[in-house]
C-alpha cells in the first residue's frame, strides 16, 4: 500500500500527477490511498504531528509518500525513513522527524538517485514518487540510496502544544496525545476554558468541549457546532493543559 500525505490540495492539479508517477513503476495491484491532501499549507511542524497519529492505522508495510515541501528545490535533503516496519520518502525538513523520534526501531537513507528530469518546483511527482512506488515492491533499491546516522532536521518526540488541524467541520486537532491528558484538565484555547467530554452527545448542542479523538489526539469540538470559527482558532494557535 502507498498512502499520500501532502498539502497539494485535492482538487489541484499536483495529485494526478504524482499518481502518474507511481503508476508508472509500482505493481498494478498496489493500492494507493489518499491519506491526507489538505495538511496546513507549508505547515511542517503541524504535519509532522499528524503524520505521526495517523501513521498508526497502517498496515505495517505501508509506503507513505509525505510532501510537505516549502524548500522544494533548495539543498534540504530527500529521504527515506523506515520506522517499525513502515517506510517514509519526502524531504528532510522536520516533516517525518516525529514519526522516527517516537520509533522502536529506525533507519535513514538519502536519495542519492536522481531522474532525467527534474522539476525544480515538484520533486514529490519526480523524485519521491518513483521512490515510494520502487519500496512498495519490498526492498529498498540500494543503489539509489545512501544510508545515514539520522535525519538531519529533528523536531523530536514529544508532543504539540499547538492546533494543527481544522477540518471541515470546524474540530480542532491539537498536538497533544490524549494518553497524556487527565480526564479532570481542562484545555485553555484561545482564552478559553473547556471541558473534557467522552463524545459530542455527552454535552448540550452549542457547547465547546475536548474530547479523545478517534487517532488518539486532543481535539475541541462543539456539539452540533464549529468549533474554529466559535472559538475563533487556526492552525498554529497555542493551547494549554489546565489542571
Amino acid at each position: 500500500m502507498i498512502a499520500l500525505f501532502t498539502d497539494f490540495g485535492a482538487d489541484d492539479i499536483y495529485v494526478g500527477q504524482m499518481k502518474v508517477a507511481l503508476l508508472q513503476q509500482a505493481s498494478a495491484s498496489t493500492p494507493i490511498v489518499d491519506m491526507l491532501h489538505s495538511v496546513p499549507n507549508y505547515g511542517v511542524r503541524a504535519a509532522a504531528h499528524l503524520l505521526a497519529a495517523l501513521r498508526a492505522w497502517y498496515p505495517s508495510d505501508t509506503v507513505f509518500l509525505a510532501v510537505v515541501d516549502p524548500g522544494v528545490g533548495s539543498e534540504r535533503d530527500a529521504v527515506v525513513l523506515q520506522a517499525d516496519g513502515q517506510w517514509f520518502v519526502g524531504p528532510d525538513n522536520g516533516l517525518l522527524s516525529v514519526v522516527a523520534a517516537r520509533a522502536a526501531s529506525v533507519r535513514t537513507w538519502r536519495i542519492t538517485w536522481r531522474p532525467a528530469t527534474l522539476s525544480n518546483s515538484f520533486h514529490g511527482r519526480d523524485l519521491f514518487a518513483p521512490m515510494a512506488a520502487w519500496l512498495s515492491w519490498g526492498e529498498p533499491p540500494l543503489d539509489k540510496l545512501s544510508e545515514t546516522a539520522g535525519l538531519q532536521v529533528p523536531l523530536g518526540a514529544a508532543d504539540l502544544a499547538e492546533i494543527i488541524y481544522v477540518d471541515h467541520y470546524g474540530n480542532a486537532l491539537t498536538g497533544l496525545r490524549a494518553q497524556s491528558m487527565p480526564k479532570s484538565a481542562a484545555l485553555s484555547i484561545a482564552g478559553r476554558e473547556v471541558a473534557y467530554a467522552r463524545t459530542f452527545s455527552d454535552v448540550p448542542a452549542g457547547q465547546a468541549f475536548w474530547y479523545e479523538n478517534s487517532i488518539g489526539l486532543v481535539e475541541c469540538a462543539v456539539n452540533g457546532g464549529d468549533a474554529a470559527t466559535r472559538l475563533g482558532v487556526c492552525v498554529g494557535d497555542a493551547v494549554r493543559v489546565v489542571a
